[in-house]
């Protein structure tokens, strides 16, 4: 699998660079595009960018080379992807308004409904913006009810779950006027997770294929992660592109940004608070919320697990949350005011979260250009973006 080669990012990163920055680079997402562009030859599956794991539209000139569009989680998001990415629209939401559906009819090439009860309610609009001119595919999401996710908030599938249709509501039923079905199962996995769904979806739906033009796999396919099972993602792909005559989309958020951005932080102070407490001008509710609702703990250059290296602290934020921790890490040395951390793989899922939680700034945005890794400031945050939330 074509890999990046491995950027020395504190090398690259000047100490002239504002922080709290989030840094992505050109070279790292090409890598990835290849990989997904190697998947696209071998399958002629279509590949789209999930703007709710990824959306600096700043890069869409370079996606765009590769990916046939994006797919939209919101009016906002659709309308982000038609003015600049300029492809595919696609379209999902657990539920519609009527002010949501109006503007996604103008904006949205394909558009998936959630439950029986929304396609007939908004099937109207969909036909009157075609009689205006516009071209518009409609599908349906499935819950195939088979789990894969390991972290039961990011699993559409467990128990009670509101996302997609289950196999008995499609009982007495008709599917006219729909092109397409969608499933998502999956949360940074490999295609063995999706081999075991497809199974079910075959067995479950299958009956259903021959009237569709199309099937969306979804999202949550960590393709771009070294090591993951391409073959068997491209026999998954082709079996029922060949099977059954449907194109096939997949939405991957994270496997384009995958590996491609840091977020860069200061050291502000260092508090003795029964280890070693080392406040940073990043927050993880403000700056990096997965931290705290998936959780995870992010990687930081030239640091490892506690009690690995000489010296363990607690990294954490300068929000009044109690809770603003990001984890404890150990250093060859101590820390110090003025210090400078990188914390890897923050591209995705982090930049799309940011709140200005306590009057924070929002971090700033570069980008490390293809070819001289100069770095370029995209954005910089003000005081008028965190008002312009507020009243």
């Amino acid at each position: 699998m074509p890999k990046a080669a491995p950027l020395p990012w504190p090398q690259l990163l000047p100490s002239t660079l504002p922080t709290p920055c989030f840094v992505v680079d050109e070279e790292r997402l090409l890598a990835n595009l290849r990989v997904l562009e190697t998947v696209q030859q071998r399958t002629g599956a279509k590949i789209l960018l999930a703007l709710k794991g990824f959306a600096m539209f700043s890069t869409f000139g370079l996606l765009r080379q590769v990916l046939h569009g994006a797919c939209a989680s919101s009016p906002h998001e659709a309308r982000l992807a038609r003015e600049e990415f300029g492809k595919e629209v696609h379209a999902f939401a657990a539920a519609y308004s009527e002010a949501d559906m109006a503007e996604l009819v103008e904006l949205a090439d394909h558009i998936v409904f959630n439950s029986f009860a929304a396609w007939h309610q908004f099937a109207p609009m969909v036909q009157a913006a075609r009689q205006r001119g516009r071209t518009i595919e409609c599908g349906l999401r499935i819950n195939p009810e088979h789990s894969e996710g390991a972290v039961s908030i990011y699993n559409p599938c467990a128990p009670g779950s509101r996302l997609g249709i289950r196999r008995a509501a499609f009982a007495g039923q008709r599917l006219e006027g729909i092109d397409g079905l969608h499933f998502h199962t999956l949360c940074e996995q490999d295609a063995a997770p999706l081999a075991r769904t497809l199974e079910v979806v075959e067995r479950n739906f299958g009956e259903f294929f021959h009237t569709l033009k199309w099937l969306n796999f979804g999202g949550g396919h960590h393709i771009t992660r070294p090591g993951y099972d391409l073959d068997l993602l491209c026999q998954c792909i082709t079996r029922v592109q060949e099977r059954y005559g449907l194109q096939v989309y997949l939405e991957p958020g994270e496997a384009v940004a995958l590996n491609t951005g840091v977020l860069v932080s200061t050291v502000l102070d260092v508090v003795d608070a029964d280890m070693p407490i080392v406040l940073l001008d990043t927050s993880a509710p403000a700056h990096m919320p997965d931290v705290l609702e998936m959780p995870y703990r992010p990687e930081v250059v030239n640091a490892s697990l506690p009690g690995e290296r000489a010296w363990t602290c607690r990294l954490a934020g300068k929000s009044c949350l109690a809770g603003d921790v990001i984890g404890e890490y150990s250093f060859d040395t101590p820390l110090n005011m003025g210090d400078t951390l990188i914390f890897l793989d923050m591209a995705h899922y982090s930049m799309v979260k940011t709140t200005t939680f306590n009057g924070l700034g929002l971090p700033a945005i570069a980008l490390a250009e293809q070819g001289t890794h100069a770095l370029r400031m995209v954005r910089q945050f003000g005081y008028e973006d965190f008002k312009m939330r507020l009243s």
